[in-house]
C-alpha cells in the first residue's frame, strides 16, 4: 500500500449579454429556414464547400472517422448504440465533437471540448480539477471508449481530448446499447488509430501561467501494400495553473499498429500512458470574500494530484460477406489516482478573519479489463432494410481506496495567510476495496421501410456481481443483482433532408451492497434537418425523463442524502453548419424543468443541485481567404450563458447566472504551416460556480495560448 500524502458582472450588463446570446442562439437555430432560400446549385457548385461523406462501408460494423480532422459536421455516429448509425435517422439526440473542433477551440480537456454542446453543463465544481465534470440533462454521465466502459466521470480519471477522432455525447437513457449509464446521457470516446496513408503534425504551444507544451501525431505504412500501418501521438506539458503553489503537467504516449490482412479484416492494437503532476484545485476561498483566484488557503506542503495510467486496447472487425459483419474490442487498464489538500470547513463570522480548515487525501489504484464481442447482418426483402445486432459484455474491475481525513487543520487567517505546513501523519484511516463483475447480453434491431420509417428496438440484461471489503477491518460484503433494460425509437425521413423521431429508453447503473441499481427511463420526441446545400445539422428536442433508487451528495454537506425520484423535462435546440466555405456556426440552447419527487420529504418540488434552468451557446468562424503572399486568416468568437443554478438539495442558495465570451484566431503562415491565438474567457468574468459550508470556488479565469503548427 502506497501512504497516502493527499487531499461580477453588473445587471444590466449581463442582461444586455444574455440577451444578445439567446438572440443570436435563435437565430442559429433557425437557420434551416433561410438556407432553404438559398441557392443549393452556387452551394454545391463552389468546389472550396466540401460536403461531409456518408461513407458506406457495406456490413462493416465500424465508424468511418476520415472527415472528422475536415469538419464541424459528422454525418454518422457510434454514440446511440454498438451499430454505427446515420444519425439523422437515429431515434436520439447526440452531439459529436470533431477533432477539427476540439483543434479549433483548443480544447484541452474534454470539459472545454462539450461545453459547446446542448443539454450539457460543465465546469460547475470551479476551482477543482481532479475530474472531468460533465453534467448531461441534469446528470453526471457514464463514459465509454471505443464502446467499452470506463465509468464515471465524477471519480475517474481526466480524459486527454488529443487521443480522439472524436467524442460523442448521446443525451437520454442509453443502457439497452451501452450498458451501465444515467438517464441523462452518456459519453463515447472514439480512439485516433492508424491510417492507411503518410500524415502527421507538430505543434508547440505557450501562454498563460508560465504554459509549455509541445505534440505530435503521425503516422504512416510499414509495409508496401498498406497493410500493415502505425500512428505515434504525444503529448508533453509543463505549467503552472492559476493558484498559488500549483503545477499542471502532463506526459501522455499513445501509439497503435493496424494490420489489414484483407479489405474484409482490421485488427489494431493500441497503447496509451497518461501521467500527470498537478494539483486538486483552489482549496476554496473564504464566504463573503472577493479574493483574486489566484490567492491559495490550504498548504503547500500538503498540495499534490498525481495521476499514472497505462491502457491497453485491441479492436478487430471482420467482413463474412453476405451482410454478415463480426466485430470485438477489448481493453485492459491499470492505474493510480492520488490528491492531497488543505480545504476550508468553516468561514467564521465573529470579525476574526479566520477560516477553519480540514486535510483530505485520497490514494485510489484501479485495474479493469472489458470486452465486448457482437455479430451483426444486414440483409433486405421487398421494401424493408434490417440490421441486426446481437453480442455479449463482460467487464471486471476493482478498485483499492485508501483515504486520510483530518478535521483538525490548523485554521487561517484570510488577511494574513501564515502556512503551517502538511499534516502530522498521513496515514490512512478508512479504505475500501470494490471489485465489481458485469455480464450481459443484448440485442438492437433496426427495420426501415421504403428508406423513410426506421424503427429501432433495443434488449439488454446485465448481471452485477459486487463484492466491497473494509481495509480496516469492518468486514466484506457481497450482492448480486439483475437488470433487463429495453429501447424503442422510430424516426421518419419527410425528405432527404428532414426527419423526425419518437423514443423510449431506459437505463440502469450498477448498485451498492445491499442496494438496488439506480434506473431511469425517458420519453423524447425531435426533429433533424441535414441540408443538401451544404454541411450542417439542426436538431430540436423534447423529453421527459425520470431517474429513481437514487443517493446522491450534498454540494454543500457532502453527506450523502437519499432521494425518491428527480424528473426532468426539457428542450434542446442544436446547430452546427459550414455556412459557407467561409462561415462555420455552432449553437445551442437548452432548458430544464427540473423537480424533486418525494411527497412528504423535505425537499419534494425543489430543483436538483447544479441544474441551470437555461443554458445556451454560440461559437462562430469566420475566414478571409489569402491574396498574395498573405494566407487565410480565420477569426473565431464564441459566448456561453449558464443558467443560475442551486448549491443544495435544499434550495437555500444558489449562483448567479454568467456569460463568458471566448475567442481564436488563426493565421495560415505557410500552406501546411499554421499559428494559432486563443483567448478563453476574453472578458475575465469571474463569477462563484459552487460554495459549500466552507468556502467558494470561482469559475476559471481568462487563458491565453499561441500555437504553431505543422503538418505533412
Amino acid at each position: 500500500m502506497n501512504t497516502v500524502r493527499t487531499r461580477n458582472l453588473g445587471p444590466a450588463t449581463n442582461r444586455l449579454r444574455r440577451t444578445v446570446l439567446l438572440g443570436c442562439t435563435a437565430l442559429v437555430a433557425l437557420a434551416p429556414m433561410m438556407a432553404a432560400a438559398q441557392d443549393a446549385a452556387t452551394a454545391t457548385a463552389d468546389s472550396s464547400t466540401s460536403l461531409a461523406p456518408i461513407v458506406l462501408k457495406g456490413s462493416r460494423s465500424v465508424i468511418d472517422t476520415s472527415n472528422d480532422s475536415k469538419s464541424i459536421v459528422a454525418t454518422d455516429t457510434s454514440g446511440v448504440g454498438k451499430m454505427p448509425t446515420e444519425i439523422l435517422t437515429a431515434p436520439a439526440s447526440v452531439s459529436v465533437i470533431t477533432s477539427k473542433e476540439i483543434e479549433e477551440r483548443r480544447a484541452a480537456s474534454v470539459v472545454e471540448a462539450v461545453r459547446y454542446s446542448a443539454g450539457v453543463n460543465t465546469g460547475y465544481y470551479g476551482g477543482d480539477d481532479r475530474y472531468d465534470y460533465i453534467n448531461i440533462r441534469g446528470f453526471e454521465p457514464y463514459t465509454y471508449r471505443d464502446g467499452l466502459q470506463i465509468g464515471r466521470t465524477f471519480g475517474g480519471y481526466k480524459e486527454e481530448p488529443y487521443a480522439f477522432d472524436r467524442i460523442e455525447v448521446l443525451k437520454g437513457a442509453s443502457s439497452a446499447g451501452f450498458g451501465a449509464a444515467e438517464p441523462g446521457g452518456s459519453v463515447n470516446y472514439v480512439t485516433k488509430l492508424p491510417k492507411s496513408e503518410r500524415f502527421g503534425e507538430a505543434y508547440v504551444t505557450g501562454g498563460s501561467y508560465n504554459h509549455k507544451e509541445a505534440g505530435l501525431d503521425f503516422g504512416d505504412n510499414l509495409t508496401s501494400d498498406d497493410t500493415l500501418s502505425y500512428r505515434l501521438t504525444t503529448k508533453l506539458q509543463n505549467s503552472d495553473a492559476e493558484y498559488d503553489y500549483s503545477k499542471d503537467n502532463e506526459k501522455f504516449f499513445m501509439g497503435g499498429l493496424t494490420w489489414r490482412p484483407t479489405d474484409a479484416t482490421s485488427l489494431s492494437f493500441v497503447f496509451d500512458h497518461l501521467s500527470r503532476e498537478g494539483v486538486p484545485g483552489s482549496g476554496g476561498q473564504p464566504i463573503g470574500t472577493d479574493f483574486d483566484r489566484s490567492d491559495f488557503f490550504g498548504e503547500p506542503d500538503y498540495y499534490f494530484l498525481n495521476t499514472n495510467r497505462n491502457t491497453y486496447s485491441l479492436l478487430f472487425d471482420h467482413d463474412f460477406d453476405g451482410g454478415l459483419s463480426f466485430k470485438s474490442n477489448a481493453r485492459y487498464a491499470k492505474g493510480s489516482n492520488s490528491f492531497g489538500s488543505a480545504y476550508l470547513s468553516n468561514t467564521r463570522t465573529d470579525g476574526s478573519n479566520i477560516a477553519d480548515r480540514y486535510y483530505f487525501g485520497s490514494d485510489t489504484d484501479t485495474e479493469q479489463f472489458v470486452i465486448d464481442a457482437n455479430l451483426i447482418y444486414e440483409t433486405s426483402f421487398d421494401n424493408v432494410d434490417s440490421k441486426t445486432l446481437a453480442g455479449v459484455d463482460y467487464n471486471h474491475f476493482e478498485s483499492q481506496n485508501y483515504g486520510f481525513y483530518d478535521p483538525s487543520a490548523p485554521s487561517i487567517n484570510w488577511l494574513s495567510p501564515v502556512y503551517s505546513g502538511g499534516p502530522a501523519s498521513a496515514d490512512p484511516n478508512y479504505g475500501t476495496r470494490t471489485t465489481q463483475q458485469t455480464k450481459a447480453i443484448y440485442l438492437q434491431q433496426d427495420l426501415t421501410f421504403n428508406d423513410k420509417l426506421t424503427v429501432s428496438l433495443g434488449l439488454r440484461n446485465d448481471w452485477f456481481d459486487l463484492t466491497e471489503t473494509d481495509l480496516f477491518g469492518a468486514g466484506t460484503q457481497s450482492d448480486s443483482s439483475s437488470k433487463f433494460t429495453k429501447r424503442i425509437g422510430a424516426s421518419y425521413k419527410f425528405t432527404d433532408e428532414i426527419a423526425a423521431y419518437a423514443s423510449y429508453a431506459e437505463s440502469a447503473a450498477p448498485p451498492g451492497v445491499g442496494t438496488d441499481p439506480t434506473t431511469g427511463k425517458q420519453y423524447e420526441v425531435g426533429v433533424k434537418y441535414r441540408p443538401d446545400a451544404f454541411p450542417a445539422l439542426f436538431t430540436a428536442s423534447i423529453y421527459d425523463l425520470t431517474k429513481g433508487n437514487i443517493t446522491v451528495y450534498d454540494s454543500v454537506t457532502y453527506i450523502p442524502s437519499t432521494v425518491d425520484k428527480v424528473r426532468h423535462r426539457g428542450i434542446e435546440l442544436e446547430a452546427k453548419a459550414e455556412v459557407t466555405k467561409d462561415i462555420n456556426l455552432i449553437a445551442a440552447y437548452t432548458y430544464i424543468d427540473s423537480k424533486i419527487d418525494e411527497p412528504g420529504g423535505s425537499d419534494d418540488g425543489n430543483r436538483l443541485m447544479r441544474v441551470p434552468k437555461n443554458m445556451a451557446s454560440i461559437w462562430g468562424t469566420y475566414t478571409w481567404e489569402g491574396e498574395g503572399k498573405r494566407g487565410d486568416m480565420t477569426l473565431g468568437l464564441g459566448a456561453r450563458y449558464i443558467g443560475s443554478y442551486y448549491y443544495d438539495l435544499a434550495n437555500t442558495n444558489k449562483s448567479d447566472a454568467a456569460v463568458v465570451f471566448d475567442a481564436s484566431f488563426t493565421y495560415k503562415v505557410l500552406k501546411n504551416t499554421t499559428f494559432q491565438l486563443n483567448v478563453n474567457n476574453v472578458f475575465d468574468e469571474k463569477h462563484v460556480t459552487n460554495q459549500d459550508s466552507g468556502g467558494v470556488y470561482y469559475n476559471a479565469g481568462r487563458t491565453i495560448y499561441a500555437t504553431l503548427r505543422q503538418t505533412w
